[in-house]
């Protein structure tokens, strides 16, 4: 039991690293590190909705919905409605890109280095353990927030 609980605080510790250092660089730039995380979400090129955005990348609606509208103000994010659908996708506009770009270049390349040399340490299995971590991590807490679940309390 432990070593299990030492496993924990030492991956809690890693996440927390990558979240400070994802706060950090937003903060560097002088961006939210929610306006970073819905520009890294929108810079694949693809619209997304703000119910997907949401749900993928776990961000309160209420914080999208803010980011939303601070980047249109901007001329960064343009909403594009579909067929047969109220609800809008949010794609980034020609200016949005390039801002995206610039913005996201830096952290592109320092996420790459250190990929590279993670991988090069410990293959790329890590990703698969730790998104399957996550994954289990996610559906414990989601369960345990469920109303009525047996599961409420310590988890111990």
């Amino acid at each position: 039991m432990q070593d299990t609980l030492q496993q924990i605080r030492r991956l809690t510790l890693a996440i927390t690293k990558s979240d400070g250092a994802y706060y950090y660089f937003a903060r560097s730039r002088q961006v939210n590190e929610n306006t970073l995380m819905l520009l890294y979400a929108l810079d694949d090129g693809l619209p997304h909705s703000q119910k997907q955005v949401c749900s993928d990348w776990l961000l309160p609606k209420t914080t999208v919905n803010s980011v939303v509208h601070e980047l249109r103000a901007a001329g960064h994010l343009e909403l594009i409605s579909q067929a047969n659908s109220r609800e809008k996708l949010l794609a980034l506009t020609e200016s949005g890109r390039a801002f995206a770009q610039a913005l996201l270049l830096p952290l592109y390349r320092a996420e790459r280095a250190a990929m590279e040399r993670t991988v090069a340490r410990y293959s790329a299995d890590f990703l698969d353990a730790y998104d399957h971590f996550a994954n289990c991590f996610a559906a414990e807490i989601f369960a345990q927030l469920r109303p009525g679940s047996e599961r409420k309390g310590n988890p111990t």
